[in-house]
């Protein structure tokens, strides 16, 4: 079937032969890209692959390669609510966002979809490694590159107006496919970390923001080993940049086992400490009706993260996760994804996290 189909192209490799794909399918596509801030020179430079002017030009340059109208779209007012200030807001709460999830759930399957079947299209499809076929989200078979985990936060109403036609193939093989079709993005760098992070420094944009706030950084007996300057600047897991002033009694390195908005307090431990076996997640998005009780099924925890074998138990707008085995560095307000073998089940935002007592 024929459909009107918005294509989302970002400037780099993957979106600009999606696009391709869907009009060589005989789809009548339409390319935008999306002006993701008021001022692109203070994203990322140099073939990033997102929300620069450079991008902007790489996009228009592949719609006129696939023979396709192009439009840039100014959603900057709503990136900097949704995407920035979420993440933001998210750190200064002591939590781990991940924006390019978030980016998925606000931008790309909210305010583009949105407008997209106001204008009479059927879907918006993404250059995503993902698969997508009758409503089942499934993992794309470069495992490698597989951004199911990213996708999870769509619904089933967006996912029936979503298109990914990148899911069944290897990024190799798409680079190869690209520069088969005369597509200068052939060889184009991968995004990487926080596009709107213009130098990559998470720390320096948030302190910009949020102003310094010292604290103590403390251990897990109470005492005061260190002071921070803001505890939003560090996440649950991390070893590096702690400035402890002196060792641990046992030599061993510390790692963040907690940050508490509240106190403005850092709390830091050994490595076994970050251990935990319960999780339990707010606002759960399910893509199909969960069971009524208790369900075995495997659980992702982070962006390329390891999966877990889990017992999940659905209860109202939250859903408990028990682990078969620990899992370490769980940080809040990270996605825990639900699959059943590589279709997508659910996902939930982490909000608290435990160790069961032996």
């Amino acid at each position: 079937m024929t459909m009107r189909v918005l294509a989302a192209m970002s400037g780099g490799v993957d979106s600009a032969v999606a696009a391709a794909r869907a009009a060589e399918a005989g789809h009548e596509v339409t390319g935008v890209h999306m002006a993701l801030s008021s001022n692109p020179k203070s994203y990322r430079t140099g073939a990033r692959g997102c929300c620069t002017l450079e991008d902007s030009r790489d996009a228009r340059r592949a719609a006129d390669v696939i023979g396709i109208p192009f439009y840039v779209w100014d959603l900057a007012e709503r990136f900097d609510r949704d995407v920035v200030q979420d993440f933001v807001d998210e750190y200064a709460a002591g939590r781990t966002p991940n924006p390019c999830l978030r980016c998925n759930e606000k931008i790309k399957f909210a305010a583009l979809l949105d407008r997209a079947l106001a204008l009479g299209f059927d879907a918006v499809c993404t250059g995503h490694y993902a698969r997508l076929a009758d409503g089942v989200l499934r993992r794309g078979v470069d495992e490698g590159k597989d951004q199911s985990y990213v996708l999870a936060v769509c619904t089933s109403e967006q996912l029936a107006h979503a298109m990914f036609p990148l899911g069944d193939t290897t990024k190799a093989d798409i680079r190869a496919e690209a520069e088969r079709r005369g597509l200068q993005v052939a060889d184009k760098p991968d995004s990487h970390d926080v596009c709107f992070i213009s130098d990559g420094d998470t720390r320096a944009f948030l302190a910009d923001r949020l102003g310094t706030a010292p604290g103590p950084i403390v251990d897990g007996s109470g005492e005061v080993v260190g002071e921070h300057e803001g505890a939003y600047a560090y996440t649950v897991g991390q070893r590096k940049g702690l400035r402890i002033g002196r060792p641990a009694a046992d030599g061993r390195p510390r790692y963040v086992l907690d940050i508490s908005p509240v106190t403005n307090t850092v709390t830091v431990g050994p490595r076994e400490a970050l251990d935990v076996d319960e999780i339990v997640g707010e606002r759960p998005v399910w893509l199909a009706p969960p069971p009524s009780g208790p369900f075995g099924c495997r659980v992702q925890l982070r962006a390329h993260g390891e999966v877990y074998d889990c017992v999940a138990e659905p209860d109202g707008d939250r859903v408990r996760l028990t682990l078969r085995t620990p899992a370490r560095g769980v940080a809040k307000g990270q996605a825990a994804v639900l699959y059943d073998g590589d279709r997508v089940l659910g996902s939930a935002t982490i909000a608290l996290t435990s160790r069961i007592p032996a």
